[in-house]
This record gives C-alpha cells, sequence and structure tokens, in this order.
C-alpha cells in the first residue's frame, strides 16, 4: 500500500438504539470515538416487518379502485 494516501482507520464504538455497544474499526470521523446508531435491525421496518400490514391494505385498497370504477 502507498504510504499517506489513505483515511486513519481506528477503533470506534458503535452504540445501538437498544443500547448495545459494538467495537469495531472503522475510517469514520468522530470526535470522541462513538458512533449512536438510531437505525439498526431490532427497529427498522425491513426487518421487523413493521409496515407490512399497511403496504398489503394499501395495494388491496388500490386493487379494490381499479376494479370498482370499471364496473
Amino acid at each position: 500500500m502507498k504510504k499517506g494516501i489513505h483515511p486513519d482507520y481506528k477503533e470506534v464504538t458503535v452504540i445501538m438504539s437498544d443500547g448495545t455497544e459494538v467495537v469495531t474499526r472503522s475510517t469514520m470521523n468522530t470526535k470522541d470515538g462513538v458512533y449512536k446508531s438510531e437505525v439498526d435491525s431490532k427497529n427498522h421496518p425491513f426487518y421487523t416487518r413493521g409496515n407490512a400490514l399497511t403496504t398489503k391494505a394499501g395495494r388491496i385498497d388500490r386493487f379494490k379502485r381499479m376494479y370498482d370504477a370499471k364496473k
């Protein structure tokens, strides 16, 4: 590797939204070496399927509107 062209690679403590802490290494610039995550796999709708019912209900309503208009 060439010297002087790569960013600093240092330890960063990642604090998840539920309070768990993970120590990893990163090139992220933090002033105190701590990154607080607001979204992770325990609270993101993609992982929790939180919006599945509203999405499905929206599709059903759209289907009904489409076919009720043709009658």
